[in-house]
């Protein structure tokens, strides 16, 4: 198994935000959390990525338990994060942006391998390569973080929420990304609200109530059963 969490929980302050969720990853796989704004999804994948503590519960990568670790550390094991809303360097260039996302790394050569990678991948960052970040469009912005995260070499990519604020056309885009992905033999944990998104890219699913895991399996089965549908209309 890849990544494992073991009844995690988290808190911010007093208020519990992720509740004993347990759930698994497979190599070469796509799993999501789906649920309503508020399950506690993005606390997860902060919690795996090393940027909020967990107040009880166990996190294992590759057989090593990871809970506790520094971020930058957890992004040497082989774990990228493309944060919700993007986050670009929006003073610098999309080339800069790239260049970041394999600061750990010293194979200078691996890392120009991988930049020609992603401009054939993304050829839209190839043409705004010398613009500064911020001036991108959201689609061209999603992008560029998801190529952000796979200059870091990962193992395990997870992703929150691209497709917010997307045109149906550019999700669709979205979809094959992350399918290709995938298939290079990169596993993607995604959390997100968009039914057709997860539906098209994803092996299994959990779906978060409340901070809790209510439902887990095949992501066809999920998304056709009426629990799921209430939680990604919010009800």
């Amino acid at each position: 198994m890849l990544l494992n969490l073991k009844d995690v929980t988290v808190h911010y302050g007093k208020a519990e935000a992720v509740k004993g969720v347990t759930l698994e990853i497979a190599e070469e796989s796509v799993v999501s959390v789906i649920g309503a704004n508020g399950a506690g999804k993005s606390s997860i994948l902060k919690a795996i990525s090393g940027l909020v503590p967990l107040t009880s519960g166990e996190i294992w990568f590759l057989d090593k338990r990871i809970d506790g670790m520094a971020a930058h550390d957890l992004v040497r094991l082989g774990i990228a994060h493309v944060p919700e809303g993007r986050r670009p360097f929006p003073y610098m260039s999309v080339l800069v942006n790239l260049r970041l996302g394999a600061y750990l790394r010293k194979d200078k050569a691996s890392i120009n391998r991988d930049l020609d990678e992603i401009f054939k991948r993304f050829p839209v960052l190839w043409e705004r390569r010398d613009q500064k970040a911020g001036t991108l469009s959201g689609g061209e912005q999603q992008m560029l973080a998801i190529g952000r995260g796979l200059m870091a070499k990962p193992k395990l990519l997870l992703m929150d929420e691209p497709s917010l604020g997307l045109a149906p056309r550019v999700i669709e885009e979205l979809a094959n990304v992350i399918n290709d992905i995938n298939k290079s033999g990169i596993s993607v944990l995604l959390v997100e609200q968009n039914a057709g998104l997860v539906a098209q890219v994803s092996d299994r699913g959990y779906v978060l109530e409340v901070g809790k895991v209510v439902l887990e399996g095949d992501m066809k089965e999920l998304t056709a059963n009426d629990m799921v549908r209430r939680a990604f209309l919010g009800a």
